[in-house]
């Protein structure tokens, strides 16, 4: 096999280089081993490119063993180049002639706990539970943030400052502990000599250094050189490896290789993590279980997974360190492609229970409620509106449970389009239920939908009744002759709500009196009971743990799912983290929009920013300006906004009329300024609340954002769209101290750069990352220990076609061939998975 003989000759142009070429003039007749080894590999099936790389290979030890060893440090460096490229070429080829499975006679139990793996016992297993490490299978799949360049041994009269790590060998010649008089600090020092130079090594307080070097000991330091004072160079605390054995010839683990950097916890440290690991990997990788089918390996060239561990922790010295650190290394590729394969397969697995298995409600409506409202709008609903409502209620009348995100940007028209599903619902004889995840939320969804409602009441008002509907027209008659007869009923499930108020509520919710329940996450109170729930609208989903809404869920039977956003989902996050759910995207704004004006300020700035805001009031508009609110300093963030508010209003607007709105305040309080500033009774409102959801003011044209670096950027982005509901010019100004952290800074640049709401989330999901972007650690789905949802799109797309491939042959993964990548699934993602199966 190639491979193999690729192998065997790495091995003696590695012995060669150990060490920084110590054993250069040691290795005989290297030209005739190479000549052989040319010869024998060339009766391979080889193509022409792989036959001249092969010539040019032999013609570089032409004439080796008469040359100096300067020369033949040369060709040996320059070798490994082209042997990197021959096995470059013969991968590109058929990975499967390279990547053959090793299969151990005995396999080794990966479950074990840590504690039992050699060097760790029970004190280091806390420390490395502490970072996840729970087993050996854990311990493999922990794998390094990133890898230093140890490979190049340079002589100590090149050595140079630098903040770049060198790694140096040499002999030691003395040794020495010193103490400073002020600091008491004691410093042990090396004098490291080869055949060029000397130079010196320090380490603080670690005072166990002195019975480990000794003079004449060989020694390999990394590290990052400096000056003294004194003009001559120094490495500070660098890793050490000793080369004990006569020869030289033990394998280097800290130094002279590439060196990985695991994530470490207080009382745990590299080289110690190090051992561990090489341990593990050495003992254990091979007993890790193939899942992916040899088809799937070739058709990707993918090492087999044993390899990819190995060489993900240990890396080969020909490995390219530059493709290790951007983890696109062939291992880094194989082990990205299964964090995604697997997850996708969950899913697939998901859905096609859902759709085979899974019965829901097949809701019967003629859209009367609807058309009704619809008559009630002052205004006709976009294309991108009445598409995904014709999405939706396709999806409400089969017989399959909907599972659907329904997505679009800020002020889109998403809440309109979940009542009509609502509605719909309704009319078929059902309750529906909105939850969200705050009571400020809750309230202004009570209040924006109160005003549909009423109007459709209105109009149900003016309607002659009817006769009442037969009952295969209709599957509960009572619930929807109520809502036709002006009995169109909706109410507010709040945690806050009184005793009695709350109890009577609760009563009429039961009874069915109550068509639409508007909530929080007391909405899953145990004494909460519904009707008959058939359709639930979960708004910003993420800020909800996943068995939140698998209660409610349950309180209805198998209830139709609507999960609405507003924050707009990047693709690849909709492929991994909503990747069972049918999707409905509202792409288009209501005409007459104009796209809003960022601007960042400092402090420095601030009159010029309320220059502009009294030039948008002077012309008649209004103004928003927000502070943020943050759980750790909330009763300072109070204080500052209640007293800027007063400052503002005395000093710096006293023409203007300005009013306050913060969470602490009551209902009525927040409900009367919030409707002042509507009805323009107010120029300017002062708010500590989030806006995102709540009073649509088009006349707003401004909105000023106090430490704007301080809020997120989905954030930023939804109190952003407050402005610019209408057809004038619109601006948000964000102010900001400096300096700012350089996460900060990307987020405001993103803010200036762009409205468009899919790309600022593609920019949040770059700087955030998956997890903290939409909460993925708290909704059940796997964590993806190494894949990144914005650097490996490809990658993802890739395991998806393959895993719903499957999936479409074989639904149960009922087939030999796929009862390997089964029990992966089972093993690392099983918990998740369980989870992920609620919308």
């Amino acid at each position: 096999m190639l491979h193999d003989a690729i192998q065997r000759i790495r091995k003696p142009l590695e012995f060669s280089a150990k060490n920084g070429f110590a054993n250069i003039e040691r290795v005989r007749d290297l030209e005739k081993t190479v000549t052989n080894w040319t010869e024998h590999t060339s009766v391979l099936d080889l193509t022409e490119e792989q036959r001249r790389t092969l010539a040019r290979f032999r013609e570089l030890f032409r004439d080796y063993d008469g040359k100096a060893a300067a020369e033949k440090i040369a060709v040996i460096q320059t070798a490994f180049h082209v042997l990197q490229e021959f096995e470059t070429v013969s991968t590109s080829l058929d990975s499967s002639e390279l990547k053959v499975s090793v299969e151990p006679e005995t396999k080794l139990d990966i479950s074990l706990e840590i504690q039992y793996a050699k060097g760790v016992g029970p004190k280091r297993a806390r420390l490395l539970q502490r970072l996840g490490i729970q087993t050996i299978q854990h311990a493999l799949f922990f794998f390094p943030r990133r890898y230093e360049d140890r490979r190049r041994i340079e002589k100590i009269a090149l050595l140079r400052p630098g903040d770049h790590p060198t790694t140096v060998y040499g002999i030691v010649r003395r040794s020495g502990l010193t103490v400073t008089p002020k600091q008491r600090t004691r410093i042990f020092e090396l004098e490291i000599a080869d055949d060029t130079g000397v130079f010196t090594a320090k380490w603080f307080n670690q005072d166990y250094l002195r019975k480990i070097f000794k003079p004449g000991t060989q020694v390999v330091l990394s590290g990052k050189i400096s000056m003294n004072r004194y003009g001559g160079i120094e490495m500070i605390q660098p890793e050490h490896e000793l080369l004990t054995t006569a020869d030289g010839d033990e394998e280097l683990l800290h130094t002279g290789r590439i060196v990985p950097i695991y994530p470490l916890t207080d009382g745990l440290y590299q080289k110690d993590m190090r051992k561990i690991m090489k341990y593990i990997v050495d003992h254990y990788a091979l007993s890790v279980e193939e899942s992916l089918s040899l088809t799937i390996r070739k058709k990707y060239h993918f090492f087999p997974l044993h390899e990819a561990l190995q060489r993900i922790h240990f890396p080969e010295n020909t490995d390219e360190i530059t493709l290790l650190n951007q983890e696109k290394s062939p291992a880094h590729q194989r082990l990205i492609f299964d964090e995604f394969f697997l997850l996708e397969l969950g899913m697939g697995l998901r859905r096609q229970r859902s759709l085979t298995y899974e019965k829901g409600i097949a809701f019967q409506f003629q859209g009367k409620l609807e058309s009704l409202l619809r008559q009630s709008l002052s205004f006709p609903l976009t294309a991108a509106q009445n598409r995904v409502i014709q999405e939706i209620q396709q999806n409400m009348r089969s017989p399959q449970p909907m599972n659907r995100l329904l997505q679009g940007d800020v002020g889109s028209g998403k809440t309109l389009v979940a009542l009509i599903a609502l509605i719909s619902a309704i009319e078929a004889g059902y309750q529906g239920a909105i939850m969200v995840p705050t009571e400020i939320l809750a309230e202004q969804h009570f209040r924006k939908i109160s005003t549909y409602i009423q109007q459709l009441n209105e109009h149900l008002a003016q309607k002659p009744q009817p006769d009442q509907p037969s009952s295969q027209e209709f599957v509960q008659p009572d619930l929807y002759l109520s809502a036709y007869h002006q009995q169109f009923k909706l109410c507010l499930l709040t945690g806050g709500l009184k005793k009695r108020e709350r109890e009577e509520r609760l009563l009429q919710i039961e009874r069915g009196e109550i068509h639409l329940v508007v909530g929080t996450h007391a909405l899953i109170q145990h004494d909460v009971a519904f009707h008959r729930l058939g359709l639930i609208v979960i708004d910003e989903q993420h800020k909800f743990g996943v068995m939140q809404r698998a209660t409610l869920k349950a309180k209805g039977y198998n209830p139709d799912v609507l999960i609405m956003t507003a924050t707009p989902i990047p693709r690849t996050l909709s492929l991994t983290v909503y990747g069972d759910l049918d999707v409905s995207v509202i792409d288009e704004l209501p005409p007459g929009r104009t796209p809003v004006m960022t601007s960042r300020f400092y402090e420095q700035n601030r009159e010029k920013a309320y220059r502009l805001i009294s030039e948008e009031i002077q012309k008649g508009r209004q103004a928003y300006i927000v502070y943020p609110l943050v759980e750790e300093s909330e009763n300072l963030d109070l204080k500052a906004a209640t007293e800027m508010s007063e400052h503002l209003a005395q000093d710096v607007f006293p023409q203007y009329r300005i009013g306050l709105v913060h969470g602490r305040m009551k209902a009525e309080e927040k409900d009367r300024q919030m409707l002042a500033f509507k009805n323009h009774e107010l120029d300017i409102l002062v708010s500590t609340t989030v806006l995102e959801v709540g009073i649509d003011v088009s006349n707003a044209t401004v909105m000023l954002i106090e430490h704007a670096e301080r809020f997120g950027l989905s954030q930023l982005h939804q109190l952003r769209g407050r402005v610019g509901r209408g057809s004038q010019r619109s601006f948000c100004l964000l102010m900001t101290s400096y300096p700012m952290s350089q996460e900060a800074r990307r987020r405001l640049d993103a803010m200036i750069e762009t409205t468009d709401g899919f790309l600022i989330a593609e920019h949040d999901l770059e700087i955030r990352g998956p997890g903290e972007f939409f909460g993925t650690k708290q909704s059940g789905v796997p964590d993806l220990h190494i894949a990144n949802l914005v650097r490996d799109v490809k990658l993802l797309e890739s395991a998806r076609e393959e895993a719903f491939g499957i999936i479409r042959k074989d639904p149960a993964l009922t087939l030999s061939e796929h009862q390997a990548v089964k029990k992966a699934l089972e093993q690392r993602w099983k918990k998740s998975l369980d989870l992920i199966s609620i919308g």
